[in-house]
């Protein structure tokens, strides 16, 4: 054989064995396709929170890596791992989460919401997970100058954007509102003598006047019936609108959701 003759052959033979190749390609993706053994993509469910409510959600280095933590982060895994889902957590501003969850960016809102009509309208809710009483947050010397709802008439108030929070302050006559993303910025307001007081929910005042030296909650308690917190969802999920309250019913039954808190709290009171 010439030269010419082994290159053609060596061609032919290439071309046989590409050929081969692509055939066993597609014989192998289409048996991919076919087989119910074959390992499947990883299913992700996206929780959309604000980070900055301990001891619901909040920032603590964890095995010297910053990790968000808290009570609702334990909800959403057991959620995840109910649903053969890998978690994914958005830290995002409280304000913006219900319209991240209408635009499908992320599956469903954890993030201490009070069901409130308005938000019913926008998305979905579960049913309530958990209740907790209201504080107010002031400087220790200004403890008993602000005892009492009434007291609280005309002063500057700290409160957390888009929350229930905001919504009571709003209804203390001639309070004058400074509405901030995040409750740390809040306490910040506090410790600078920029706001007299502040509303948070109660485990949250707590937290934070553990750990933030002079402050102390006072004896006015915010009168408002407490509907509970929830978990948002998109308008019409109903499959995950059901998952969740399956999940939500079984905590409830074992009584993690109480073991989730006292554990969540210990974590955000400890340095």
């Amino acid at each position: 054989m010439n030269k010419w003759g082994k290159i053609s052959l060596g061609m032919l033979l290439s071309v046989g064995l590409l050929t081969g190749c692509g055939q066993n390609k597609n014989d192998n993706n289409a048996a991919t396709a076919g087989n119910t053994d074959a390992p499947a993509t990883v299913k992700t469910l996206t929780m959309g929170t604000s980070a900055d409510f301990p001891p619901y959600e909040f920032h603590k280095v964890v095995g010297g890596k910053d990790t968000i933590v808290g009570f609702d982060i334990d909800i959403a895994k057991d959620i995840a791992a109910d649903m053969g889902a890998e978690l994914v957590i958005k830290d995002l501003p409280f304000e913006s989460l219900l319209n991240e969850l209408s635009s499908g960016k992320i599956d469903m809102v954890i993030s201490g919401l009070s069901p409130t009509e308005e938000r019913r309208k926008a998305v979905d809710l579960s049913d309530i997970y958990y209740k907790a009483q209201q504080a107010v947050v002031v400087r220790e010397a200004d403890k008993d100058k602000f005892a009492t709802m009434d007291t609280l008439k005309g002063a500057k108030i700290g409160v957390q954007a888009g929350s229930i929070q905001e919504d009571i302050a709003k209804g203390i006559e001639g309070a004058q509102l400074t509405s901030l993303t995040k409750i740390s910025e809040i306490v910040l307001q506090l410790q600078t003598n920029r706001v007299d007081a502040s509303i948070m929910e109660g485990p949250v005042a707590k937290s934070f006047v553990k750990n933030v030296k002079g402050l102390v909650i006072t004896d006015a308690t915010p009168e408002v019936e407490d509907d509970g917190y929830v978990i948002g969802i998109k308008k019409g999920n109903k499959d995950l609108l059901e998952q969740v309250n399956k999940t939500l019913t079984r905590l409830n039954s074992e009584g993690k959701i109480d073991e989730y808190v006292a554990a969540a709290s210990a974590l955000a009171e400890s340095k």
